[in-house]
């Protein structure tokens, strides 16, 4: 079994005439956390769109040994390639434990999906403690607690969150943080996509820096985090 989980190479996407990503090239190995991080606009949904074949796109794209380049975004989610949307994207006005289930619809192991709700509970114990709450009523650090509970019901090989600390407290965000680097012992591989670099560079192994549909630093989080231009752009220093 190959230690590339994903592979991106010469990956070219957009919605019209002219691409938001131009050759763009990108790799996350099983067991890994690694990031995916640039300012707003930078081009960071677009490709999750690509990996999802919710936007057309050109290039090498496979995930677990599966070329991607010709499948339906259903076909993708069988895979176990399950993303956690920027914004959370919940079902507002039904309860936590039906937006869980919603997680695991595609699934047909009973006695699994049974034991994803134990463990999601076990990750979230307010979850647990809500379950019949009614999502929409609920604050936003917990929403996105649902959020990644949900995308966990679906048993993936990769787990991508997309802007997870966008508007949360920052004791919020560290604990979602720990909740990511737990997934990731229990054998789940995470791709973080995010604006807040502090956030990610926390937790992440390797890290990519994108500007305007370009990857233009990749290393090590420890290497990015001394690199003059990502500290100057994105650090402040």
């Amino acid at each position: 079994m190959s230690a590339v989980l994903l592979e991106i190479a010469g990956l070219v996407a957009g919605y019209g005439e002219a691409p938001v990503l131009s050759d763009v090239g990108l790799r996350v190995d099983r067991g890994e956390i690694v990031t995916l991080v640039g300012s707003n606009g930078a081009g960071k949904t677009t490709l999750l769109r690509a990996i999802s074949r919710t936007v057309n796109a050109a290039g090498t794209l496979r995930f677990d040994g599966h070329d991607l380049s010709h499948l339906t975004p259903e076909r993708v989610f069988d895979l176990g390639l399950v993303q956690v949307p920027e914004g959370r994207q919940l079902f507002d006005r039904m309860s936590v434990e039906d937006n869980l289930r919603m997680g695991a619809y595609r699934r047909r192991d009973r006695q699994g999906v049974a034991q994803s709700f134990d463990y999601v509970y076990r990750l979230f114990p307010r979850l647990k403690e809500r379950r019949r709450q009614i999502a929409g009523s609920m604050s936003g650090g917990e929403q996105q607690m649902c959020a990644i509970g949900r995308a966990l019901m679906a048993a993936p090989k990769l787990l991508v969150v997309d802007e997870m600390s966008l508007g949360l407290a920052p004791v919020v965000v560290d604990q979602l943080l720990a909740v990511l680097s737990e997934v990731r012992s229990q054998g789940v591989t995470v791709l973080l996509v995010e604006q807040d670099v502090f956030a990610a560079f926390e937790i992440a192994d390797r890290g990519y820096v994108m500007e305007t549909g370009r990857i233009i630093r990749e290393g090590a989080v420890a290497e990015l985090a001394e690199d003059a231009e990502v500290r100057r752009a994105y650090l402040g220093v």
